[in-house]
């Protein structure tokens, strides 16, 4: 049996690790899970530095913490997605749950997809496959009241489980030891900021805005999101944690999210996105689309909030997210609730236009088909969605890589929880790259773009301790 190669954080086990398989053969996965105490989880996250990291936390206060990785699944070209969900399949065929492991605690795959499916990795996302999932060999639960640390390994096919089970218990006995014993959140200082670039120049931006209000006046281009780069560059490395109890913090109506598949090559954010989620039948997704300011006390905020909802232009952008959601899963579903009307999703610096969806599958495959269905939305594509995506490829100067693009988990039946990767960035030691983008109708202003999407890098700098650089 050969044995799994480990961060060298002091994290890990010998004995245990010692009997895992290498990712690459074919072994069988054994997973094993005891109660865990209340752990912050920037404090795991901080512990776990030098290894892979992953993290999904919701709005509904479930929180999934993965560090090491022992395996990956990734797949390329415009059959990722259903090359992913054959391998997390053939994963969990011949998955074990020892002993009393509930089912609220069994592994789950972390990861997501790059925005278009040719994607190749640049020197900016060096570390991130067109489609790529990672099976923690740690993965922390909280939910409710019910906390859980599970150790995932991997058996050679004749191995008897049973005489496994007390290296992993002696090993997740001890690591849970060592959470207890971490003290709250890492909540160090942010790294200082040497530098920033911009690099599609406020000129470059207006000549893309005529040109492309101009196309849709001229074809059958409806709407397309377009986006734009920061780059940062700092004194020290980023600390990851950190930034994550930020966002956590000032966001915690958003998906806050990690996956740093490598260590020190991180895509993290607090997206307000979801793009779907699926519990059996059950799906939820929302139309998001259409953004202004918040006010700075409540008569101006409810003013800010009002215009918005009486925008024609803000509201035509939202209205081509529904409708593409209603026609998308309309012959997928057997119940199907749009609302007709938008209301206002507020949150810390920004108000959206938002309309929640919900409904029941006719025949439920899982959460990885309806993310293929749905990706990319209007909200971060565009109607038509081949013109669109022809555009943002030809007019963007800086490729998106996993920017606007599913991120999230799933679990062994296949159900799951998936975002739109914006609010985001990706660090990479001293280095980090944000993203942020808006919807182009025909009606669109190059100057209120240019500051809608500065509005938007703002959580991300203010969490990178950058509030200060001039925002773009």
């Amino acid at each position: 049996m050969k044995p799994e190669s480990a961060p060298s954080n002091g994290w890990e086990t010998t004995s245990v690790r010692s009997q895992w398989l290498n990712q690459h053969d074919a072994g069988r996965l054994i997973s094993f899970s005891l109660p865990c105490p209340e752990v912050d989880f920037a404090a795991i996250l901080a512990a776990a530095a030098g290894s892979s990291r992953f993290l999904w936390r919701d709005p509904d206060g479930v929180t999934l913490a993965g560090f090491g990785t022992a395996t990956n699944l990734i797949a390329y070209g415009p059959e990722r997605v259903s090359q992913i969900q054959a391998q997390a399949k053939q994963l969990f065929a011949s998955a074990r749950l020892l002993a009393d492991t509930p089912a609220l605690a069994a592994p789950r795959l972390f990861g997501g997809f790059a925005f278009r499916p040719d994607f190749v990795p640049d020197n900016i996302w060096t570390a991130f496959g067109p489609a790529h999932f990672v099976l923690p060999h740690y993965q922390y639960l909280e939910q409710g009241a019910e906390r859980w640390l599970t150790i995932n390994a991997f058996i050679a096919p004749d191995d008897d489980p049973a005489a496994i089970l007390p290296q992993l218990r002696a090993a997740l006995s001890a690591r849970i030891e060592q959470l207890a014993g971490l003290d709250g959140a890492a909540t160090g200082a942010a790294a200082a900021v040497a530098e920033v670039n911009y690099p599609l120049t406020m000129a470059a931006w207006e000549e893309i805005i005529a040109t492309t209000t101009d196309r849709m006046r001229t074809t059958e281009l409806e709407k397309v999101v377009l986006s734009r780069v920061c780059e940062l560059r700092f004194h020290d490395d980023i600390p990851i944690p950190t930034v994550l109890a930020h966002l956590d913090a000032r966001y915690p109506d958003c998906y806050r999210f990690l996956f740093e598949p490598r260590p020190y090559h991180a895509f993290l954010g607090a997206t307000p996105e979801l793009l779907v989620r699926v519990d059996g039948a059950a799906l939820r997704t929302m139309g998001l689309a259409g953004s202004i300011g918040r006010g700075a006390d409540e008569a101006t905020d409810a003013a800010l909030g009002q215009a918005l909802l009486d925008s024609a232009k803000d509201r035509f952008e939202h209205d081509v997210v529904v409708q593409m959601l209603r026609q998308r899963l309309t012959p997928v579903t057997t119940e199907l609730s749009v609302p007709d009307t938008p209301i206002l999703l507020k949150l810390g610096n920004i108000q959206h236009l938002y309309t929640p969806v919900s409904g029941r599958l006719k025949e439920p495959a899982g959460v990885l088909p309806l993310v293929d269905l749905l990706h990319p939305t209007p909200a971060l594509g565009g109607v038509p969605r081949e013109l669109a995506m022809e555009l943002i490829a030809a007019t963007e100067p800086v490729p998106r890589g996993w920017y606007a693009a599913p991120i999230g988990w799933l679990d062994y039946r296949g159900d799951g929880q998936f975002g739109v990767a914006i609010r985001s960035a990706v660090c990479q030691r001293r280095r980090a790259w944000l993203y942020a983008g808006g919807g182009i109708v025909a009606q669109s202003e190059a100057d209120k773009e240019w500051a809608e999407a500065a509005l938007k890098f703002r959580p991300m700098l203010a969490a990178l301790g950058a509030q200060e650089v001039v925002n773009g």
